[in-house]
């Protein structure tokens, strides 16, 4: 388990029944609009949604009519572990009904999606459910902890999530609080938005392809090289996907390969090769897309070698221009 999952599971990890919180406590959290206040509120809503899924009055719901989280984190569910579910459900029947809320004519899931996609899979008409009130707030973070409780979600699943779940709170600051997270941490799952959008059609395929830390260290890598950064990352980035690099060391070759692009006037088409007198620096050769310049400081050549040079430059060009 890495140590930002590690983070998000510590925020509910000691949170005590819903039956030992009384009433003064749960109004006191819900005034309070301090970080810690928020984050109690949210862990609180949570004990209460998983208190109404095992105790809550049920109803039966149109599946049709039941619409996912949209702050679902999840970008692939397992197809083989929802058969099994299925499988469950069809022999035994639904032991534990899903939670919602109500939006205009449908309603929105606020836990237990899986349970909902093995009765679309079953082809049944109808869920049991309870009907809750719920934040979009809370549905931000409910969605983040009821996944990350299974330890099977992906750093770019997570990453993902908290980027829509930011419009719920007013500041970067209290996103992080609210999922238990430190802002290196929170900001090591939001670098998966600054990578290329041919690497993160890639993870929407296969999430599981790049943890949190690499991502941080790729985006780094190619923001420092900019466009050559994008190209080197082009080249190198299939490696990985066929299985035939370590994703750490994936920063390390985007940055060694925009490098000698740079250097051997790669896209930024520009060279720099510098020359000596000596243990003293001469001069240096300068050739781009434009220009290609030759610079010598002049108390490192004799008179002698400026007429060499002159009378060189002399038998290339004209010194003046040709006339019609």
């Amino acid at each position: 388990m890495s140590n930002m999952r590690e983070q998000l599971l510590a925020k509910t990890s000691g949170i005590r029944k819903t039956s030992s919180i009384n009433e003064d406590e749960v109004k006191r959290s819900n005034r309070t609009q301090t970080a810690p206040g928020l984050a109690g509120a949210l862990a609180v809503a949570q004990i209460r949604v998983q208190e109404l899924e095992s105790t809550g009055v049920a109803s039966q719901l149109a599946v049709a009519g039941i619409l996912p989280n949209p702050w679902q984190p999840r970008r692939v569910f397992n197809e083989a572990k929802l058969a099994e579910l299925a499988e469950s459900i069809r022999e035994v029947g639904l032991m534990q009904p899903i939670v919602v809320r109500r939006v205009a004519d449908d309603y929105q899931i606020v836990a237990g999606e899986r349970r909902w996609r093995a009765h679309k899979m079953l082809g049944l008409d109808t869920i049991k459910a309870v009907v809750a009130d719920c934040s979009d707030s809370d549905m931000a973070v409910l969605a983040m902890v009821e996944n990350i409780s299974r330890d099977d979600l992906a750093d770019y699943e997570i990453g993902v999530a908290i980027r829509r779940s930011e419009t719920e709170f007013p500041n970067r600051k209290r996103l992080a609080e609210a999922m238990g997270l430190s802002r290196a941490g929170l900001y090591q799952f939001l670098s998966f938005d600054n990578l290329p959008d041919f690497i993160k059609k890639d993870l929407d395929i296969q999430p599981r392809l790049l943890g949190g830390t690499a991502a941080q260290a790729i985006a780094a890598a190619i923001k420092k090289h900019g466009e050559d950064g994008v190209k080197a990352a082009r080249e190198i980035w299939p490696l990985l996907v066929r299985g035939e690099m370590d994703q750490g060391k994936v920063a390390a070759g985007i940055t060694a390969l925009a490098t000698r692009q740079t250097t051997s006037g790669g896209t930024s088409g520009r060279s720099i090769e510098k020359f000596f007198a000596g243990r003293e620096h001469a001069g240096s050769i300068t050739k781009d897309v434009s220009n290609f310049t030759i610079k010598i400081k002049t108390g490192v050549i004799t008179e002698a070698q400026e007429v060499q040079i002159r009378q060189l430059i002399g038998q290339m060009f004209q010194s003046q221009p040709k006339t019609s």
